[in-house]
């Protein structure tokens, strides 16, 4: 776990990469181990930064697509001093998805094939009304429409080109960067944290988890959705409080990873980075395979619960001892070398170009979501064309 943790609170390293290399190592390590136990050692890795992923999004403002959407009510938590609170909520949002991944795996594994062939055709339409609604509620909607249509423009562009780990340059530097030179810029001071337990009840966790229970299956065997978008169709089921919408990306990105692994089982096809690495690994996964992982997901899940909140309460300590500021800038240099490291000095312009684009969204006072038009005009036509 300590592994994992490690890996998850790096600002701009995302579990793919992390996946990848294990794999890599997998020819050595075959040898002292049997494919089940590494199997089980990508599954808990993957759930853990799950929960692990939200800790640098909200903190440092270090995103992935995974947990980007996490900085637009997270980082304002922060700043109100409730960054503990942010972590609470979306933890619990992914605890509670463990227990949904329980319950509906058995519908995923011998009813779902069935369905898979419609659901497929509506995707689209889907997202199509889910922008309409998102943008209907903005004040000024011609100033939403545009920083949606130029982000759809940048993700088409950045999507379609050769560059390696594209999301890396260009989600860092939509809802990173921006945020983080924004904070600079007005010389945003972290206050005091505040360390309390916060109270959830079963009534205010029912909505937003049943939204991400019905949007975000659809990431688990559809090319081209990732949780960002699961979340947007997911939003548009329920209140959009702050509250709301941390617990309903928590449980979200568990359940889309989760499920990953059963859809792999019951019709044979991978759809997240993680289920491509298991497949590499398990190539014939058998019943009793699939009822391991979801052992290991949820004796992971218990275990992560407990333990990114001891992590959220370190932070939340500690991070007003350090100058925001110098934070900020350091974030954004290692983010940039990583940007070069994975993704060269075109993925590098790619991030500079991205930033600009979210300085620009942050600027015309729309929401943020505003700007997952990189990634919701890409999956929209290639579903339509």
């Amino acid at each position: 776990m300590y592994s994992r943790t490690f890996t998850g609170l790096i600002p701009g390293i995302h579990i793919n990469l992390v996946g990848a290399l294990l794999l890599s190592l997998s020819v050595f390590l075959l040898p002292f181990t049997t494919s089940i136990i590494l199997a089980i050692f990508i599954v808990a890795m993957a759930i853990t930064h799950t929960f692990i992923d939200f800790i640098p999004s909200i903190f440092l403002g270090a995103p992935d697509e995974d947990t980007v959407l996490s900085i637009l009510p997270g980082h304002d938590l922060l700043k109100k001093g409730k960054g503990y609170e942010a972590i609470q909520l979306a933890t619990y949002g992914s605890a509670v998805a463990i227990i949904v991944i329980i319950l509906i795996s058995p519908i995923f594994i011998f009813i779902f094939p069935i369905f898979e062939p419609a659901i497929k055709f509506l995707i689209p339409y889907l997202l199509i009304l889910a922008t309409i609604f998102l943008i209907s509620r903005e004040k000024y909607k011609l100033a939403a429409f545009l920083v949606f249509t130029i982000s759809g423009f940048l993700g088409i562009a950045v999507l379609n080109s050769n560059v390696s780990q594209p999301f890396l340059p260009m989600l860092s530097g939509l809802f990173g960067a921006s945020t983080l030179l924004i904070s600079l810029k007005n010389k945003t001071q972290i206050p005091t944290q505040k360390i309390k337990k916060l109270k959830i009840s079963k009534r205010s966790l029912i909505k937003p988890v049943f939204a991400s229970t019905l949007t975000a299956p659809l990431c688990s065997f559809l090319p081209g959705i990732g949780s960002g978008q699961a979340a947007i169709l997911g939003t548009s089921l329920i209140n959009q409080t702050k509250r709301n919408f941390l617990i309903l990306l928590g449980a979200t990105n568990t359940i889309v990873l989760g499920l990953s692994f059963i859809v792999f089982y019951s019709i044979g096809r991978t759809r997240t980075g993680m289920a491509v690495f298991l497949e590499q690994i398990l190539i014939n996964i058998t019943l009793n395979q699939v009822l391991i992982i979801l052992a290991t997901i949820t004796i992971t899940g218990i275990l992560c619960f407990f333990w990114t909140l001891f992590l959220a309460r370190f932070f939340s300590k500690h991070i007003t001892k350090i100058n925001y500021s110098i934070l900020s800038i350091a974030t954004i240099l290692i983010i940039s070398v990583l940007v070069i490291i994975f993704s060269g000095f075109f993925g590098f312009f790619i991030f500079i170009i991205s930033t600009t684009t979210g300085l620009f969204g942050i600027s015309s006072n729309v929401k943020r979501i505003n700007l997952m038009g990189c990634l919701i005009v890409p999956v929209v036509l290639s579903y339509l064309f």
